[in-house]
């Protein structure tokens, strides 16, 4: 049985709210946030702290990069295993440096993991994947790249402003068209040197912008236009924070799968992503033994609340064939790191030869 978060103090609510929709480029970020829900900016920070190491509610604040925009290769992958083995092949994906989530779900295909690897990548996608399912002792490996993004962005509404079911549009969430200009833009040894920088876990502090600064060889506004440049090409969909969903109280984590007409998919698609619960909404390819090509996931404080928006979906839109994928464990939850040697590192030890 899972424990129920204990209850979050309103101001607390109202500050991560904040904090997950953005990190103001500002010299001193916090003071701005503070400012908003009615606090100096040392007691923001201590909340933010607690909340961090205390609550263990923050997970990350940083960059949050979209991995296609970057040159890299990503999708989700599903597999079928043998129940009594899934333990032991989900650390063998795990231990890929490119998987990022990894999770055990109520179905014949058992395991459900994402998979970047960078643009310079010795063994490539479809290689690695094969690899991974041949060390996994894999049934079947089903990968499900995204055909179409109809959004993400994940917000967890802690400070019950909206019902979990409303339909809401949401001005921040990143789509298709999004990604399809930051892929547009290439980019600069300098540019891969402040990716590696901000994707790092920004401290608690005043003045947070400053190390980093001091890292990447600049001033405070230049790193800060940077982010901004970022954003505005759409390779960073924002800068904030990522929380640990059951520890902030939302305990249920579902993904929604739904058999929509191939020709009338972008219409359900966008009209589902509009559900202010729907984190993530995409449209994914078909197999013999899986019908389903719209994906929703959905993150409720209950089971109960995450079956009320696909009730709400279903009720919108029509749509009856779906099933509802229930995370039953998590394996591996991080943020991908851009530009760093470990997945060459994980290919030089699994299927490369030293060079000369």
């Amino acid at each position: 049985m899972t424990t129920k978060a204990p209850p979050l103090d309103p101001v607390d609510a109202k500050l991560l709210d904040l904090v997950q929709q953005e990190i103001p480029y500002e010299s001193r970020p916090f003071a701005t946030l503070a400012q908003r829900v009615g606090l100096s900016e040392e007691q923001a920070l201590s909340r933010l702290r607690a909340l961090r190491d205390e609550r263990k509610i923050i997970r990350q604040i940083s960059a949050i990069f979209d991995t296609k925009a970057l040159g890299y290769q990503s999708s989700l992958v599903s597999g079928r295993y043998d129940p009594e083995k899934l333990d032991e092949a989900a650390a063998i994906i795990s231990a890929h440096p490119g998987v990022s989530h990894n999770y055990k779900r109520n179905h014949a295909y058992n395991l459900w993991y994402t998979l970047a690897v960078p643009p310079d990548s010795r063994l490539g996608f479809d290689r690695t994947v094969e690899l991974l399912h041949q060390l996994s002792g894999a049934q079947v490996t089903r990968p499900l790249p995204t055909l179409k993004l109809y959004k993400i962005g994940v917000k967890l509404n802690l400070a019950g402003e909206h019902d979990a079911s409303d339909r809401a549009g949401n001005a921040k969430a990143f789509t298709e068209e999004d990604r399809e200009i930051g892929k547009a833009f290439t980019l600069s040894a300098l540019d891969i040197q402040l990716i590696r920088v901000l994707q790092q876990h920004m401290d608690i502090t005043p003045q947070p912008w400053d190390a980093w600064a001091r890292e990447v060889g600049c001033t405070v506004p230049e790193l800060l236009d940077a982010c901004r440049r970022f954003e505005e090409r759409k390779q960073m969909r924002r800068f904030s924070a990522v929380l640990h969903h059951r520890e902030a109280g939302f305990a249920a984590n579902v993904m929604g799968v739904w058999k929509v007409p191939a020709d009338q998919a972008d219409q359900y698609g966008q009209r589902m992503a509009q559900f202010q619960a729907v984190s993530h909404c995409y449209l994914r390819p078909t197999y013999d033994d899986w019908p389903y090509n719209i994906y929703t996931m959905v993150h409720g404080q209950t089971r109960q609340d995450a079956l009320k928006v696909l009730d709400a979906i279903e009720a919108e839109t029509g749509i009856t064939d779906h099933a509802a994928l229930w995370s039953m464990k998590e394996y591996k939850k991080i943020r991908v790191e851009y530009f760093t040697p470990e997945t060459a590192a994980w290919e030089s030890r699994h299927v490369m030869k030293p060079t000369d």
